[in-house]
């Protein structure tokens, strides 16, 4: 059921949420489907099973996401925001696969009649090997789906075990060469650093990536967090604890094969067609978050939902379902933008360090150890750098 949420303040008895930093920027939207059919040991997402989620029918969830939309749409328009054309669209979960094809149109639809999109949309669904067939693959082309990220994690059994993922790795082949036949492009999700996974079993896994042909990879280091299956196991001393050696040696690796595969890194974690979801993130464009637990940022406006699927939808049914929200002032706003910034290829503009007012002398040291190089007035991670970015980030902002 994930993390605790932040703290924030509620809601705006006026229902408008002012533009604080203009109205200018691209509007893209994520949709949180948060049901799974089992639970990972690993995972902290705001997911439920069957079992965790009462009197909540799945097959008409949508309707909650579609009520919420709606809503969204008048809240900008009586807070001065110009109707802007949806750019990217993101199904998140959880495991958005589960929804039919009805359901995801459905969506799409009351997206396009409350916003519009883009002449080119970029239109995502998250989905994993053992709820995707090659003819809903062809179901989600026919509704507009143009993009497949793939829950692979692994392909070896012994790590999807570790991880207590249920799919079999060889169902991915096929299902990969389905997506790009139906037209899709497609992204393979892949973890390292499981307790247990040796540097060859993670070598082995890119392979296989590779072989896929797939335009892009995404690959994550595991975190270990606190209260979830994993955490517990490694504690108790039935899993041994990670090594952060092992997977910087990872992904170094991961830079190296995928590279000469020609998919080029553009962010810490990602290589090759860059998602232009992503980048929106990256980029502190603004996006609204719909379903249970998603998060929002509109303006300098952040704010997040009840997470619990049924609190949820008695909420969207009454009145406002965001638990919490919180108004940035400017110097956040560089902080974050140098925070996320930093992680791509492009890396982040000096002028933005020089409005947070950041040392040059730290600067300039990071230059010398090599973790950072300038290229004009920008000013980026070397590939030794990528290794420690949250460090560095953290140290500009302080020292």
């Amino acid at each position: 059921m994930g993390s605790a949420l932040p703290l924030g303040l509620a809601w705006p008895e006026s229902n408008l949420i002012p533009p604080l930093f203009g109205t200018d920027r691209s509007f893209h939207v994520y949709v949180h489907i948060p049901f799974c059919e089992v639970r990972c040991g690993y995972c902290d997402f705001n997911t439920y099973t069957a079992k965790e989620i009462g009197s909540v029918s799945q097959a008409d969830f949508h309707d909650a996401i579609i009520l919420e939309i709606e809503r969204s749409a008048n809240i900008l328009a009586s807070s001065g925001y110009p109707v802007r054309p949806i750019s990217t669209l993101f199904f998140g979960g959880g495991t958005p696969s589960l929804f039919s094809d009805t359901q995801l149109a459905a969506i799409i639809e009351a997206l396009r009649h409350n916003f519009a999109f883009e002449a080119n949309p970029e239109i995502t669904l998250e989905a994993n090997p053992e709820s995707t067939s090659p003819r809903y693959l062809e179901e989600l082309a026919a509704i507009g789906v143009n993009r497949l990220s793939m829950g692979v994690q692994s392909f070896d059994s012994a790590v999807l075990k570790t991880l207590e993922r249920t799919h079999r790795p060889e169902l991915v082949a096929d299902l990969v060469a389905a997506a790009k036949g139906a037209g899709l492009s497609t992204s393979v999700d892949l973890i390292y650093g499981a307790p247990k996974e040796s540097l060859d079993s993670w070598k082995r896994t890119l392979n296989e990536a590779i072989d896929l042909g797939t335009g892009h990879v995404s690959a994550y280091s595991l975190i270990v967090e606190p209260g979830t299956k994993l955490a517990r196991q490694i504690k108790t001393g039935e899993l041994p604890e990670t090594d952060d050696d092992l997977d910087a040696e990872k992904h170094q690796l991961a830079d190296t094969l995928l590279s000469e595969a020609g998919l080029s890194w553009y962010e810490v974690s990602n290589w090759g067609e860059p998602s232009r979801h992503n980048q929106a993130y990256w980029k502190s464009a603004d996006w609204w978050g719909y379903g249970p637990g998603a998060h929002s940022h509109i303006s300098g406006n952040r704010f997040w939902n009840l997470k619990h699927p049924l609190t949820f939808q008695q909420a969207v049914a009454t009145k406002s379902p965001v638990a919490g929200i919180e108004y940035i002032d400017e110097k956040t706003r560089f902080e974050e933008m140098l925070m996320l910034e930093l992680r791509t290829k492009e890396g982040v503009s000096t002028s933005l360090l020089d409005s947070l007012k950041v040392h040059q002398e730290t600067v300039d040291n990071f230059i010398k150890d090599e973790l950072l190089a300038k290229s004009g007035n920008r000013l980026s991670v070397t590939a030794k750098g990528r290794l420690f970015v949250d460090r560095i980030v953290l140290d500009l902002l302080t020292n």
